[in-house]
């Protein structure tokens, strides 16, 4: 994959092979404190990912945050987003993507 940047100097994100792999589409996504420098602290789900799945690392691989993008561009503006967010990515029967914060319900726009 080309990968475009994006965003300069993103970082790493860790994100589910499920994704990865084009089997299902991100559906989660969860910014921790980052691990490391190189780590921007984004934890990325599908939407068929179960606990039992997420707890085996080797299901969950390290990408640079602009090839996410380039999977999901909806993905672009959530970057900026702080430690603690935690959203979710609805796709309508249309396509149309949107955000939510997991928490509260509401959605977001960027």
């Amino acid at each position: 994959m080309n990968t475009f940047d994006y965003i300069p100097r993103a970082g790493g994100c860790v994100i589910s092979k499920n994704i990865i792999n084009k089997v299902a589409p991100v559906r989660w996504m969860v910014r921790h404190e980052p691990l490391n420098p190189m780590d921007n602290g984004w934890r990325v789900f599908s939407d068929i990912d179960t606990e039992e799945f997420i707890a085996d690392s080797q299901n969950m691989t390290v990408v640079d945050y602009n090839t996410l993008c380039d999977i999901e561009p909806a993905c672009i503006p959530v970057f900026a987003l702080p430690v603690g967010s935690d959203v979710q990515l609805v796709i309508d029967d249309e396509g149309r993507r949107r955000w939510f914060d997991s928490n509260s319900g509401d959605e977001l726009f960027f």
